[in-house]
């Protein structure tokens, strides 16, 4: 009986990773490829700018939904495959939309189904961690592996048919991850019921709402990078193919930091490592503000598995612990609504307004600054937080 119970255990897991590997996967074609692609369907900064931004706008609506959606109804896969579904069928009205009106259109409906297909992926990945005992980073990394590897063949296959057939790997990677969607297990949990008034009260949380106001600072800039890496790698003088293995370095080394999660972080203060991140954060933006040759931007890639890995498995596991069982889902997604949707939205942006006013390398000195604000406001809630913890214990 235990060794079938391990089995499948075992199996549940091997499914999950599965399922981020080639959700993430699907992730990284429109995350790495898209801005370049409206770019050379010929729309400006400014037009692509708003373009990135209004994606990141239907997440922001859509995720909170999905989240609640998936508390109330004690389900995630059933979740992930209608929005698989939904994400595959709207992909392909690429091929028949033209022009930044119905690329708007498309764009909003896409990410409308995108919002929840990493995003509550990550969450059944911790969740399922918490039951089985695991570690969230081990089993995380695959969708970063996913991401890697197939931003780097994604890089190869555009060089060779063209930036404008980015839907095919896209919606092969997503067909890959519905598949692995319909088969994935989800975790018992609370029975307790879940209503809108639950869900609208977790938002409330006072400390939560600090704690994402300091992030946005720092995810601000992460998300203009998302957005604009491409474009700059570009007008730097590199090809297609380069922009594949600037996220692979990155992503590779993001797996590596998730990998040895548990050993590095257990016994340092989340706090702590989120402000070391943002330090990295500083150094790498302002460091890319000064490249003129798109080959120094590859080793400096390394630091994004320092940076966005260490600020992303830190924080989610430190908003775990704000939420009750049953609202799991509804914390994650709050947290990712702000890091990726509101962050996405400002940056794409500002980003692309910049980028048509002084260009690409101004837009990472930016960055960089916003980065150092959010390294300062992180280490002045650090400080308040640890007094009120210690004022708590004297009390008790």
């Amino acid at each position: 009986m235990v060794l079938q119970e391990k089995d499948r255990n075992q199996k549940a897991v091997s499914r999950l990773i599965a399922y981020l590997f080639f959700a993430y996967s699907a992730n990284t074609v429109i995350i790495s490829y898209l801005s370049v692609f409206y770019r050379e369907e010929g729309l400006s900064g400014s037009e692509v700018g708003m373009l990135m931004a209004i994606g990141p706008f239907a997440m922001l609506l859509a995720q909170p939904v999905w989240g609640f959606l998936s508390d109330k109804y004690k389900t995630i896969h059933k979740i992930l495959m209608i929005a698989l579904i939904g994400l595959i069928v709207t992909a392909t009205m690429y091929y028949v939309a033209s022009g930044f009106t119905q690329y708007l259109f498309v764009m909003f409906i896409l990410f409308i189904f995108l919002a929840p297909v990493t995003a509550l992926g990550d969450s059944l990945a911790q969740k399922t961690a918490n039951y089985r005992s695991l570690n969230f980073g081990q089993i995380r990394m695959w969708g970063s592996i996913g991401f890697a590897f197939t931003s780097l063949v994604t890089g190869y296959l555009l060089t060779a048919i063209g930036v404008e057939h980015f839907v095919l790997p896209l919606v092969f990677m997503a067909s890959l991850a519905f598949i692995c969607a319909c088969f994935v297990s989800d975790v018992p949990g609370s029975t307790k019921a879940v209503t809108i008034v639950h869900a609208i009260q977790s938002g409330l949380n006072v400390r939560l709402g600090l704690f994402l106001a300091c992030i946005l600072f720092i995810s601000i800039p992460h998300r203009a990078n998302d957005s604009y890496l491409g474009i700059y790698i570009v007008e730097l003088g590199g090809p297609e193919s380069m922009i594949g293995w600037a996220w692979f370095i990155g992503v590779v080394a993001e797996a590596f930091v998730f990998a040895l999660s548990m050993k590095w972080f257990k016994d340092i203060e989340p706090l702590k490592l989120i402000i070391v991140a943002a330090f990295i954060f500083v150094i790498r933006w302002l460091l890319m503000s000064f490249f003129t040759n798109p080959w120094f931007v590859m080793p400096l890639q390394v630091l994004h598995g320092f940076s966005f890995g260490i600020v992303y498995i830190t924080s989610i596991q430190y908003v775990s612990k704000m939420f009750p069982d049953h609202l799991q889902a509804t914390g994650h997604v709050l947290f990712i609504t702000t890091f990726f949707a509101l962050s996405g939205i400002i940056g794409s942006l500002i980003g692309g307004a910049i980028i048509d006013l002084i260009g690409v390398s101004a837009m990472y000195f930016v960055m960089g600054i916003s980065a150092f604000i959010g390294m300062v406001l992180f280490t002045v809630y650090y400080s308040v937080d640890k007094k009120k913890a210690a004022a708590l214990k004297q009390m008790s």
